[in-house]
C-alpha cells in the first residue's frame, strides 16, 4: 500500500472514530449517575481508547447499500459496547489476567474485579437495549439481534472461541484449533459487524453473501495480525502487555506457521476479501482500504 493511501485511511478512521465516540457519549450513562461506581467503570473502559473498527465496519457495510447514517451510527456504537464488554472480561484474572488495555489500567485494576465483571455485563445488556429499541422495522431489529447473539455465543462465536483459547493452553495447539479459535473468538464478531450494517441498509441475497465473505476473511486476517504484533510489538505500541501469548502458551498463527508464513496468509486473506467486493467497484473503496489497514497497522 502506498504511503499516501495509508495516510488517507488513517485520517479517515480517526474522523469516523470521533463520530462513534460522540454517539457513545450520548448512549452511556453519565459518570455521576447513580450508582456511580458502575457507570464510571463502564465509561473508563469504553473511552480508554481503541480504533472503533467494529462500528466503522458496520457503518461502511451499511453505506455500501446507502443505509441511513443515524441508524447505522447507533447500531455501530452498540457493537462497540459489546466489544468493550468482551475486553473487560478477557482481561480478568480468571482469563488472561492482564493489567493493561488500550494503554490504561484494565477495568479490574482500576475498579476491582467485582465491579469489572458487572461493568462488562452492563455494557452487553445496554448494547442489546439499544439495538432492540422499538422501531418501524421490528423484524429487521430481531434479525440483527439474532445475528449478533450468535456471533458472541458458544456455537462458533466469541464465547466458544474464548473457551477453546483457554483450553488450548494445556492441550497444545494445532492448525485447525488455531483456525477455530481465531474465527470464533475474533472473526465471528468482525464478520457480524459488517453484516449487521449491510442488513440494516437492506442488503439481502448475493449482496449479503459478498459482505459476509469479506467479513469472514478480514476477521481471520485481523487476528493473525494481532498474533504477529504480540511477537514483534512492544507494550507501548500495543497498549497492552506484549509477549503474553507466548508466555501463556496460547494457540497462535506464529506458533504454528511461523512469522513469515503468517504474514503471507494474512495478505492472501485480505486480497480475497477485497476480491469479494469486486462487483461494487469504487463504492467499496473504503472497505478495501480498511482490510489492508488491518494487516499494516502497528497497534
Amino acid at each position: 500500500m502506498s504511503p499516501a493511501v495509508f495516510t488517507s485511511i488513517t485520517a479517515y478512521l480517526v474522523q469516523q472514530l470521533l463520530l462513534v465516540d460522540a454517539e457513545l457519549e450520548g448512549l452511556l450513562p453519565g459518570a455521576g449517575e447513580y450508582p456511580t461506581s458502575i457507570h464510571q467503570a463502564m465509561r473508563h473502559s469504553v473511552f480508554a481508547g481503541g480504533k472503533r473498527l467494529r462500528p466503522i465496519l458496520c457503518l461502511e457495510g451499511g453505506r455500501l447499500f446507502k443505509g441511513d447514517e443515524k441508524s447505522l451510527l447507533r447500531l455501530g456504537a452498540a457493537l462497540e459496547l459489546i466489544h468493550t464488554y468482551s475486553l473487560i472480561h478477557d482481561d480478568l484474572p480468571a482469563l488472561d489476567n492482564d493489567d493493561l488495555r488500550r494503554g490504561k489500567p484494565t477495568c479490574h485494576k482500576a475498579f476491582g474485579e467485582a465491579t469489572a465483571i458487572l461493568a462488562g455485563d452492563a455494557l452487553l445488556t445496554l448494547a442489546f437495549e439499544i439495538i432492540s429499541a422499538p422501531s418501524s422495522s421490528p423484524q429487521l431489529r430481531l434479525q440483527i439481534v439474532h445475528e449478533l447473539a450468535r456471533a458472541i455465543g458458544t456455537r462458533d462465536g466469541m464465547v466458544g472461541g474464548q473457551v477453546a483459547d483457554l483450553e488450548s493452553e494445556s492441550q497444545g495447539a494445532t492448525a485447525s484449533l488455531v483456525d477455530y479459535i481465531h474465527s470464533a473468538k475474533t472473526g465471528a464478531f468482525l464478520r457480524a459487524a459488517v453484516r449487521s450494517g449491510a442488513m440494516e441498509a437492506g442488503a439481502r441475497g448475493d449482496d449479503l453473501a459478498r459482505v459476509s465473505s469479506y467479513g469472514e476473511k478480514i476477521g481471520l486476517a485481523f487476528q493473525i495480525a494481532d498474533d504477529i504484533l504480540d511477537v514483534t510489538g512492544t507494550s507501548a505500541e500495543l497498549g497492552k502487555s506484549a509477549g503474553k501469548d507466548d508466555q501463556q502458551h496460547k494457540a497462535t498463527y506464529p506458533a504454528i506457521h511461523g512469522l513469515e508464513e503468517s504474514r503471507r496468509i494474512a495478505t492472501r486473506l485480505v486480497a480475497e476479501a477485497c476480491d469479494a467486493l469486486a462487483p461494487y467497484g469504487e463504492r467499496a473503496g473504503r472497505l478495501r482500504q480498511i482490510a489492508r489497514f488491518l494487516i499494516e497497522r502497528t497497534h
